[in-house]
């Protein structure tokens, strides 16, 4: 069913990749719309005439996550405007923000459900029985998993972060709904008059938890978390499989959004090259990466020694030093000034965050190491952090 819904909506339309993109995002917002508010109108009519708090819950829940799809298909158009003067790098965050803002949503209504449900605990009322109310909360759950696994699909689609809340929403009010059905079955067939609030304030627990989740994922791609390895990966293999790029470093990559990365790196080149046919090699690539990954990047080209037999020989000793020492550890920018009594040996040291040594016990330590094989070199290391 929602393979063919996105079939007759989405993939069978003639749509640029960002318009398909958009267009996946209102079918998941107008699909969840109506599955939520069919489900929040039976859940609180049953609730009432059962005199059940914790259905009531359940279905003030549905209500929310209807007004939260709301906002999903608000924040997908937002996303999807052209860039203009006051945004050169377009809108496309504002898919992040409008997941905060059904993030938010989820946090609030799991609040005021927590302090109705603490109401009921204080002051419980009896429970009515029926089994119109078992069956129509069983079927919200069978509705919520398949919403659930339809904004599943979406997402592996598209990796919109608004489709994923979605998705984990619906599970957590499929145990919602259960942990409903269970106060509904204690408070009807025992004597625990409290079953009712409880449940429900365990349900407003879920509910909180999802929120908070939620926020935390959201939170990460507003503040720039580091890029998905297998995407580093393809604009590192991109760039290394030309004839004059020896290594990359120093990438960094910006999200704006998706579909908008801009990025930049530095490509290690031979400085011997011509350095018209490696700037065209340069141009090339950036194109590729654009065409191919959809990434604006910017390469900065750095000039190494390739055949230089001298420098290949110090390099070969640091290369041991810092594999003995740390795999985790690379370097990069070598280069050696030769003097009467000493040579200097200066590069870039790359280390992982928090790393258990301070920066002067590694160079201390290093120094100790290269001593060992060559007395005569001396270390001039900038020690720094990659971005990827």
């Amino acid at each position: 069913m929602g393979e063919l819904i996105l079939k007759i909506f989405v993939e069978n339309k003639d749509l640029s990749e960002l318009k398909k993109r958009e267009r996946y995002g209102i079918v998941s917002g107008i699909v969840g719309i109506l599955c939520n508010i069919i489900l929040s109108v039976s859940k609180f009519f049953i609730g009432v005439i059962s005199n059940s708090v914790s259905i009531m819950a359940d279905g003030i829940n549905n209500l929310s996550d209807a007004s939260s799809n709301i906002v999903t298909i608000l924040g997908t158009k937002l996303a999807n405007k052209p860039v203009d003067a006051e945004h050169p790098f377009g809108h496309g965050r504002m898919e992040y923000i409008s997941a905060l803002v059904v993030a938010f949503l989820i946090f609030l209504m799991g609040f005021e459900l927590g302090k109705s449900s603490i109401e009921k605990i204080i002051n419980p009322q009896e429970v009515t029985f029926s089994i119109v109310s078992l069956v129509v909360l069983i079927l919200s759950i069978v509705i919520k998993l398949w919403l659930a696994g339809f904004n599943d699909k979406i997402f592996k689609k598209t990796n919109n972060v608004n489709a994923k809340a979605v998705k984990q929403d619906s599970l957590n009010d499929c145990l919602a709904t259960f942990a409903a059905i269970i106060a509904l079955l204690i408070s009807s067939f025992t004597d625990f008059i409290y079953a009712d609030g409880i449940i429900g304030l365990i349900v407003a627990f879920v509910v909180v938890l999802a929120g908070i989740d939620i926020i935390k994922d959201i939170v990460g791609n507003l503040l720039g978390k580091a890029p998905d390895p297998e995407l580093v990966k393809s604009i590192e293999d991109l760039m290394t499989k030309e004839k004059w790029i020896y290594g990359v470093h120093d990438l960094i990559i910006h999200d704006y959004g998706p579909g908008r990365i801009i990025a930049s790196a530095h490509a290690e080149v031979p400085c011997d090259a011509d350095i018209l046919e490696v700037h065209e090699v340069i141009d090339r690539v950036e194109k590729e990466i654009n065409s191919k990954l959809n990434i604006v990047i910017c390469i900065h080209m750095d000039p190494i020694a390739v055949n230089d037999e001298n420098i290949n020989r110090y390099k070969k000793i640091i290369s041991e030093v810092i594999e003995e020492y740390d795999k985790d550890f690379k370097f990069h920018d070598f280069r050696i000034v030769e003097g009467k009594k000493q040579t200097n040996v200066i590069f870039d040291l790359v280390i992982p965050y928090k790393y258990e040594k301070t920066n002067d016990v590694i160079l201390k330590e290093l120094r100790e190491k290269v001593k060992e094989k060559k007395k005569e070199i001396n270390l001039v290391i900038t020690i720094e952090h990659s971005y990827v």
